[in-house]
């Protein structure tokens, strides 16, 4: 099993998009990618993502490898593709065409070019069974994660991909996250065309990310940043649809019909988004529950938030979740990515006291919010191999099987499928410089 994190913005939203900087960082809500081989000698190919209620089966030696395996087609593990190739696209397209709705497809067509990009036509039958306790399509990368999860279990089936170790070299580590990186962004312009990049790279190396772009026809310049902090994180969704699209082009409006002070609000912004990079950066910083450096972060995420208002990017269900926890006083809240609904974040003020968050999720899922408890900052991709969960009566650890990770309810329920127990039988292993397992 392979697993990767979602990401929320959480400074630099809209300013990013004219050049200015922009903060993300990953969230302990994750993507997980079940990998079960068929019996030889099947030649089966089956994607299972319950969440969209996509399960699709393909005979691997019927798939279009000459089209793959033409001169100048096929690339390799270690290779950079900065965009798609449209025969081959072409020739995955037939197959996806049989699958009803667009969302389906594109699922289907960023496993299929990997598939075929990574693996080969003596690779063996598997099952790919996926599972996120990332609420989708509210601008929280899980489509991003989705593909690096496909990225790392294709490349450590095909035995490119060196596993993570305790004492591997910092050199290698980066090599590692590098191949799986580039292959999930492959996968993610099978989705949208034309990503930033950014979700791929938080989901793939975890902690955040600092990231500028001030040339389009170029990538993102994008800085780790290994020391930011694991942060409690409360996450609103409001299930209130948004586009992208719109929320940019309103912000684009408003430039084009007050410029100088939209632009001295964007410029605000960055530096918002600035300070919060200096104070994470600083050798002293801190941590620890109620410390000066993280009340200068919750500030700054205030006052992010009320300048995205200002620029018209949010929506009043935005605005009563924020009401709503301001009136807790538990912590510090903004939107989050483009607005105009999808989710916010509030970093948690310390020591709220367990009765008045249980008033405020009555509050929140009285009106039709949907809260999740989260940490900012976590780890990037990482693999759990065997996929064993807890022991039986007699001891033994238990394989996870199909069957229990579909039958798994909600994030409680596949969080306690997958994760560490207190006995430490199972072992996540991470590619990461400060700490090769966990």
């Amino acid at each position: 099993m392979v697993s990767a994190p979602g990401k929320v913005i959480v400074y630099g939203e809209h300013a990013v998009v004219h050049g200015k900087g922009a903060i993300a960082a990953a969230i302990s809500l994750r993507s997980y990618l079940l990998v079960t081989p068929y019996p030889k000698p099947s030649k089966m190919l089956t994607l299972r993502f319950a969440d969209i209620e996509l399960d699709q089966s393909w005979d691997i030696d019927t798939l279009p490898w000459t089209a793959f395996a033409a001169p100048g087609k096929k690339r390799y593990y270690f290779d950079v593709l900065e965009r798609l190739d449209p025969q081959l696209m072409k020739a995955i397209a037939p197959i996806v065409a049989q699958i009803p709705g667009k969302v389906l497809q594109a699922a289907a067509t960023s496993f299929l070019y990997l598939f075929l990009m990574i693996g080969n036509k003596h690779s063996p039958g598997a099952i790919y069974t996926l599972r996120s306790t990332i609420p989708i399509g509210a601008g929280l990368g899980s489509s991003a994660s989705i593909a690096v999860c496909l990225s790392a279990a294709l490349q450590i089936q095909s035995g490119t991909l060196t596993m993570p170790f305790r004492g591997m070299l910092p050199r290698e580590t980066q090599l590692q996250l590098k191949r799986v990186n580039n292959w999930a962004f492959v996968g993610e312009m099978c989705i949208h065309g034309n990503p930033s990049g950014v979700d791929n790279t938080v989901a793939t190396g975890g902690k955040a990310v600092f990231f500028q772009r001030n040339d389009y026809s170029q990538p993102p310049e994008v800085t780790h940043l290994k020391n930011f902090p694991e942060l409690p994180l409360l996450l609103v969704n409001t299930k209130q649809p948004r586009r992208t699209s719109e929320q940019v082009a309103n912000v684009r409006n408003l430039l084009i019909q007050y410029e100088d002070i939209t632009n001295s609000m964007l410029d605000t912004i960055d530096k918002i988004t600035i300070e919060a990079h200096n104070i994470i950066s600083d050798p002293d910083f801190s941590n620890h529950s109620g410390s000066s450096h993280i009340v200068r972060l919750g500030e700054l995420i205030r006052i992010n938030h009320g300048i995205l208002v200002s620029l018209g990017v949010s929506h009043p269900r935005l605005e009563r979740v924020r009401e709503l926890i301001d009136h807790a006083g538990i912590g510090w809240t903004k939107l989050t990515g483009a607005g105009g609904g999808g989710c916010s974040i509030t970093l948690l003020k310390p020591n709220v006291k367990p009765s008045i968050m249980q008033e405020l999720e009555n509050k929140l899922s009285s009106e039709g919010f949907e809260k999740y408890e989260t940490t900012l900052g976590g780890s990037g991709v990482g693999v759990l191999w065997p996929a064993i969960t807890r022991s039986d009566e007699l001891g033994h650890p238990v394989e996870i099987s199909q069957e229990m990770f579909l039958a798994a309810e909600g994030v409680k329920g596949v969080e306690s499928l997958v994760g560490v127990d207190t006995l430490g039988k199972r072992k996540w292993r991470f590619w990461t410089e400060w700490s090769p397992e966990a």
